[in-house]
């Protein structure tokens, strides 16, 4: 539906605005219908993180008819990766499954987009599971391309069997 005449009348329907702490439930509610679990601590802390005091503020709630039905959460950081200029960095998005395809996402990131260079923050980095192509197919037509990084991970039981076998 990307591009077409359709999706630009349902996007005019989404209002964005900023995420705030009274929207804790709905999202925990909407990754559950994605994910099929409750991660409850996970997006207290994160949402306590991107909203504190301490950071600039750019997490997003995106609604229908007055409902929230997506949202990201996203932080500027100085430093990050070891670059000197500011950057942004997605943590996580999503959009309830009965509004997909309805431009919930690209208005979102859309949106982000703009506050991102009214800050003069002039990079978003995220990461994907490997093998969701649809997260990836998302991304991909909102102009994200593979970083010049590559991102690693350490199996710490697996190192620690290698250490004491050595």
């Amino acid at each position: 539906m990307e591009g077409n005449g359709t999706q630009a009348l349902e996007l005019e329907s989404v209002h964005v605005r900023r995420l705030r702490p009274d929207d804790l439930e709905r999202v925990i509610a909407i990754d559950a219908r994605i994910t099929g679990r409750r991660r409850e601590e996970y997006f207290k802390v994160k949402l306590r993180q991107a909203l504190s005091g301490a950071g600039v503020e750019v997490s997003l709630a995106g609604e229908v008819d007055g409902s929230l039905v997506g949202y990201l959460i996203a932080r500027v950081w100085y430093g990050e990766f070891g670059r000197t200029e500011p950057v942004a960095v997605l943590d996580t998005v999503g959009v309830h499954p009965d509004f997909r395809t309805r431009g919930v996402g690209h208005a979102l990131v859309s949106q982000l987009r703009t506050n991102l260079l009214g800050l003069n923050v002039k990079t978003l980095c995220t990461e994907v599971v490997w093998g969701d192509m649809s997260t990836l197919a998302f991304f991909q037509r909102e102009g994200f391309r593979p970083a010049e990084r590559i991102s690693l991970d350490l199996d710490l039981e697996e190192a620690r069997r290698r250490e004491t076998t050595a």
